[in-house]
């Protein structure tokens, strides 16, 4: 055989390789894109009460492409059973059941793991000592802003364009010296209306993440504890928590940067939404690069953690929300908030965590604090530091659960250049969710909304950040005259 055809045949065998897993991809896109809203309304008319029909609309003019199939989606709300159901041409079918403290779960038809009732935190006499709650950050109604800059600064942030892309801007909370100094909310939304935060989840993660290794019960730059990774031949057995905490494990599952329609032939959304156990899925992905040498963001890497973050506190969803709720939820004050879980009972610590808008950023005001809350440690000495610390190669600018404007990405660069403050870090989740910690400014942003990702900035966030970090500092300037 000559070396041309041998060359013809191996390229051919490719291509067929190539089309066979574009074509099984393909076979996915209709369930992943019921899987997606029936998840997604099934959090809003249950969890957040909100109008599914408005959460549908809105939702589908955020995902570019989904023009294309929007017209054949059809979904039904039964309340009596505490579903949604989402069809595709009247054939694909994604179901999604709410089960009260785990938050909504897609049915795929096989054995979920029970929704056993949550205990009651024992008597006070009976617990350990735990920090004290975060200050209160507000009174129980909304704040007005008393600057007329800032309030000017919400004016625009809730201001539509004359043309698309619209902003839908549902929420916004500023935080100033630990105080909230203005906030806003769409019709519909308030002060209580838990918000899915889509990918701001993973800082969550993050952070739980860091607790376990304050406790000595993970270690950072150790090999992760994942019984599928066991194997001394196994080349997954060096990936380290570092690594999935900064997307650098290099398992293959495709990226989940992108919220289109093309995101659905991702690997990683066939996981998210066709799959019962999502972290199993997850972990037995092959390498696609050597742990430690490239960069790639993608939603497995936080199913792993969640799965650890899920045996280290016991192992089952209750012991997960026990966990969550003593060590981070309670002492933050967090009150709103709904941690969701797959049907293997592992939390989907991706993009399925609720919480109020105020209750994000009582998060973001943990990392403002370096960590500690009422004078006790929550997070490990040096966490913050370490989570806002740039991954090489990042090009959008991540940390470690966390995007940052630090180092020199494109997406730092961007950022500082459209009014960013250089130490800038944030929890990020797609169509327009964030939680924004400025340490120099001692400010907390949190906005949350329904954006089309693209074009940069189509959220107005960097208009924001500019007219808020504008706003305070003209305060600062008048206080100094008086």
């Amino acid at each position: 055989m000559t070396k041309r055809r041998t060359i013809l045949i191996c390229a051919a065998t490719a291509a067929l390789g190539a089309m066979a897993l574009s074509v099984a991809r393909a076979r996915d896109v209709p369930k992943v894109a019921t899987g997606f809203m029936a998840n997604v309304l099934c959090s809003a008319a249950f969890v957040s009460g909100l109008d599914p029909q408005r959460v549908f609309a809105e939702t589908m003019a955020a995902m570019p492409g989904t023009g294309l199939i929007s017209w054949a989606l059809d979904y039904r709300l039964d309340r009596a059973g505490n579903e949604v159901s989402v069809t595709l041409l009247g054939l694909s079918r994604s179901r999604a059941v709410y089960r009260g403290a785990l938050g909504c779960v897609l049915d795929h038809g096989e054995t979920i793991v029970a929704a056993a009732p949550v205990p009651a935190p024992a008597p006070a006499h009976e617990r350990a000592p735990m920090a004290p709650l975060l200050p209160e950050i507000a009174g129980p109604a909304v704040v007005a802003p008393q600057n007329r800059q800032l309030a000017a600064a919400l004016d625009r942030a809730f201001a539509e364009p004359d043309a698309p892309p619209f902003k839908r801007t549902k929420a916004v909370v500023i935080v100033k010296d630990g105080r909230i100094v203005g906030e806003r909310y769409a019709d519909g939304y308030g002060i209580d209306t838990p918000i899915l935060g889509f990918s701001s989840t993973k800082s969550v993660i993050s952070a739980l993440t860091g607790i376990l290794v304050r406790k000595g019960m993970l270690a950072l730059d150790s090999p992760a504890p994942v019984a599928a990774w066991q194997n001394p031949d196994d080349p997954r057995q060096a990936i380290t928590v570092d690594q999935l905490l900064r997307h650098t494990a290099g398992l293959d599952l495709g990226s989940s940067l992108s919220a289109s329609l093309g995101a659905a032939f991702e690997p990683v959304n066939r996981m998210k939404f066709m799959e019962t156990d999502m972290a199993a899925f997850a972990e037995a992905a092959p390498l696609a690069t050597p742990p430690g040498r490239a960069w790639n963001y993608h939603d497995g890497n936080y199913l792993v953690l969640s799965h650890l973050i899920r045996n280290a506190a016991g192992g089952t969803p209750a012991d997960v929300l026990r966990f969550a709720r003593e060590e981070l939820f309670g002492p933050l004050g967090m009150r709103q908030v709904a941690l969701q879980f797959d049907g293997a009972g592992t939390p989907e610590g991706s993009s399925q965590m609720l919480a109020s808008a105020r209750d994000w950023a009582r998060f973001g005001l943990l990392y403002l604090n370096d960590g500690a809350v009422g004078g006790k440690r929550v997070l490990p000495e040096g966490w913050v530091e370490y989570s806002a610390r740039p991954t090489p190669n990042a090009f959008v600018g991540y940390g470690a659960g966390f995007w940052t404007n630090r180092g020199d990405s494109f997406g730092a660069n961007y950022r500082i250049a459209h009014g960013w403050p250089h130490d800038a870090y944030f929890a990020k989740g797609t169509i327009g969710q964030y939680v924004i910690v400025i340490p120099s400014e001692h400010l907390v942003i949190a906005r949350f909304g329904t954006t089309v990702n693209w074009p940069l900035d189509a959220d107005g966030v960097s208009e924001l950040v500019r007219d808020v970090v504008a706003a305070v500092h003209d305060e600062k300037r008048l206080a100094g005259r008086d």
